[in-house]
């Protein structure tokens, strides 16, 4: 049995309609690139390296996976960054952020457990267990932690969307890059990243509430003001 011909698509044989294709084609382009666009904007002058971050009372760390209950190795990398910086004094607090939907998936418990094996008391380690995305941990860190200005960890290739929408959020951030292999996993959190800054602008216009909120939390006050 013969498969029924799909009809292929006709492109415009008059010139008027050609260049109209071409400039829609352009304008989908530049859509595109508008929030890519606008993240570098805002973002600005506000990524630095571990070395020349400005002292900041509070850092946050985002979740990015579990292996067997284990921070997977790009949230292992952003938590040495978090210990290392803890250790030489620029930092007081580490907001860990990150999904505890399930009983079987414990995000920041798995982060702080390995900050305390890397040198960060425990007493210095609070934890959000409902940062489902990014914009979620901004906001909650703002409006339930009470945290006006952070200094933000991640790899490269997000920091940049974790910066615009914590300042979007109302949270004060410089954001360090992490480094990570280039390996299947870079590549393909690069790719999602120009569909994610889409996301990103439209919670930056529409600032939706994050999927939870709840009661505000003195986690991280309570830490610093033991700290001194």
């Amino acid at each position: 049995m013969r498969r029924p011909k799909l009809p292929r698509p006709r492109l415009p044989r008059t010139r008027t309609g050609q260049r109209r294709l071409v400039q829609a084609v352009m304008a989908g382009c530049v859509l595109g690139l508008l929030p890519a666009t606008w993240m570098y904007l805002v973002t600005g002058d506000r990524l630095r390296t571990a070395a020349d971050v400005p002292r900041t009372d509070v850092a946050v760390v985002f979740g990015a996976g579990l292996w067997a209950g284990e921070p997977s190795p790009y949230l292992a990398h952003r938590l040495d960054a978090a210990a290392k910086l803890y250790r030489e004094g620029r930092i007081k607090v580490v907001l860990v952020t990150g999904d505890n939907s399930r009983k079987d998936y414990d995000e920041p418990d798995a982060m702080r457990t390995y900050l305390t094996r890397h040198g960060v008391p425990d007493s210095r380690i609070v934890s959000d267990y409902a940062g489902f995305d990014t914009w979620d941990s901004c906001v909650r860190a703002k409006k339930i932690f009470g945290v006006d200005e952070a200094v933000l960890i991640s790899q490269g290739f997000h920091i940049r969307r974790a910066v615009a929408l914590c300042q979007e959020a109302g949270v004060a951030s410089y954001g360090v890059g992490v480094d990570a292999k280039h390996d299947a996993t870079w590549y393909y959190g690069g790719a999602r990243e120009i569909f994610a800054a889409g996301k990103a602008a439209l919670d930056a216009v529409f600032e939706p509430g994050p999927r939870f909120l709840g009661p505000r939390e003195t986690g991280v006050a309570n830490a610093l003001a033991a700290e001194r």
